[in-house]
């Protein structure tokens, strides 16, 4: 899948030793089928953020790049050979066997054909989103407004599995008619940044489980999933420490309790991390757009909910929106919060059992693909992240297949049985946390709580 470039008379070597020295954000070098490219100062211009590049940097990164690229992309390399080539380059045979897979589905078009899949989406959240203001405005029925309320929670779990796409491939025919729709359907209906997800998502997938990289289960003081958080590691993603204090122990001692309730308000901090990301001094692509967006939305909905007759009322119809949206919160919890986790840097030279081993699918009929919106396939999504989520139910066969012949997990279970590891994951962590005898800074009302209550 390589470009052809003219090679010189004499090669250049490396070894990958050499190569690992060249991984700091002022000096990054990666390779990829064996060449070693200098991207450092293309990592602030990645569409993809510079973090997967700074995670990755000075490895053999050959699957992770394809895996995230078309093979048109590899045109755009040439532009950052440095002459030299990986002495040790290898490849293994579950890489030949995946990158085998992807050429395939490459050259049958599944990663172009994205179906009808967004198209159904945006009508059901139209539907949705009118007939949740319909029955604000025209109904008096107080249990009327609680219902519409559910519906606008219903209604911003489709716009984030848009949201979610979008982020991983075009999702509609054009770059700006999908910027349209990541805007429209994040920004302005659902109140949440599509740059901050994007930041976000991308790290946590190339960095899937590690403790101290993956942004997706960095969630102290509310929940962890290792006792290895007792230790206050640091966050790489937020680039500051993790402090397990006496706070955290205490609610991390009750999380196998907390989580669903919590989960109905986890929107809350998706709007914060919005805003914390657009007003900081981090460089954001297109932040005027992004800002403007969360201003619809601030409009929109207050006004919304002060059309309700009273106090009373508002609350519920902003409880139910949000309690029914913490369902999609849940599911991203699923997939990951009981598989294995790791401390360290990501490494891409096993992608495919770094990927599978961090990784939960969530076994349902066809039917029911509408609710887990891509998600039930979380093996197949992360091995192939630019597959449109109608092909996912495709490509499980092969997938399966490819895990088999390689020893490498496929962990699938059922819906229910997800919750289950995902409580029996935290309830395991919080009796951890309620170890007296484990150093960890406590107070006396701390003292009190856990050890009478």
């Amino acid at each position: 899948m390589a470009v052809p470039e003219t090679e010189p008379p004499s090669k250049k070597y490396l070894s990958l030793l050499e190569l690992s020295k060249h991984n700091k954000r002022q000096d990054l070098w990666i390779s990829i089928h064996g060449k070693i490219y200098d991207v450092t100062n293309w990592a602030n211009h990645h569409p993809g953020g510079d973090l997967p590049l700074l995670n990755l940097a000075g490895q053999d990164v050959t699957d992770a790049f394809l895996a995230y690229h078309p093979i048109t992309v590899s045109n755009h390399l040439r532009n950052f050979f440095t002459g030299y080539y990986l002495k040790d380059y290898t490849v293994s045979e579950v890489s030949k066997d995946y990158r085998k897979l992807l050429s395939h589905f490459s050259s049958i078009g599944l990663f172009e054909d994205k179906g009808h899949g967004v198209f159904f989406t945006f009508l059901a959240m139209l539907v949705l989103f009118f007939a949740s203001v319909y029955g604000v405005w025209f109904s008096d029925n107080p249990f009327v407004h609680l219902g519409c309320g559910g519906l606008m929670g219903l209604f911003w779990i489709q716009s984030g599995w848009i949201g979610h796409d979008s982020g991983h491939y075009q999702i509609m025919t054009t770059k700006g008619f999908t910027r349209f729709a990541q805007i429209l359907s994040g920004n302005c209906l659902a109140g949440i940044s599509i740059e901050w997800w994007k930041w976000n998502h991308n790290a946590h997938h190339i960095a899937c489980n590690s403790l101290d990289f993956d942004p997706d289960l960095q969630h102290i003081p509310f929940f962890v999933v290792s006792n290895k958080f007792f230790d206050s590691i640091t966050s790489y993603f937020y680039e500051r420490k993790m402090n397990f204090d006496s706070v955290a122990r205490f609610l991390v001692s009750y999380q196998h309790w907390t989580f669903y309730p919590v989960m109905c308000f986890a929107r809350l901090n998706l709007f914060a991390q919005s805003f914390f990301l657009l007003f900081s001094k981090r460089k954001v692509p297109n932040r005027g757009q992004e800002l403007l967006g969360l201003l619809v939305f601030w409009i929109w909905y207050p006004l919304l909910v002060s059309y309700l007759p009273n106090w009373s009322e508002r609350v519920l119809f902003v409880i139910a929106s949000f309690s029914v949206t913490g369902i999609q919160h849940v599911q991203f919890c699923l997939n990951h919060f009981s598989s294995s986790v790791y401390v360290g840097h990501p490494s891409a030279s096993d992608w495919v059992d770094k990927q599978t081993n961090g990784t939960l699918d969530v076994k349902c009929s066809p039917w029911m693909d509408w609710f887990h919106g891509g998600l039930q396939f979380q093996v197949e999504h992360h091995l192939f992240p630019r597959m449109p989520r109608n092909h996912l139910r495709t490509i499980s066969p092969f997938v399966k297949e490819l895990c088999k012949k390689h020893n490498v997990p496929y962990n699938c279970v059922s819906f229910w049985k997800a919750n289950a590891l995902t409580i029996r994951t935290l309830r395991n962590a919080a009796l951890q946390a309620r170890d007296l005898t484990n150093p960890i800074p406590k107070n006396l009302v701390w003292e009190a709580v856990i050890t009478h209550g």
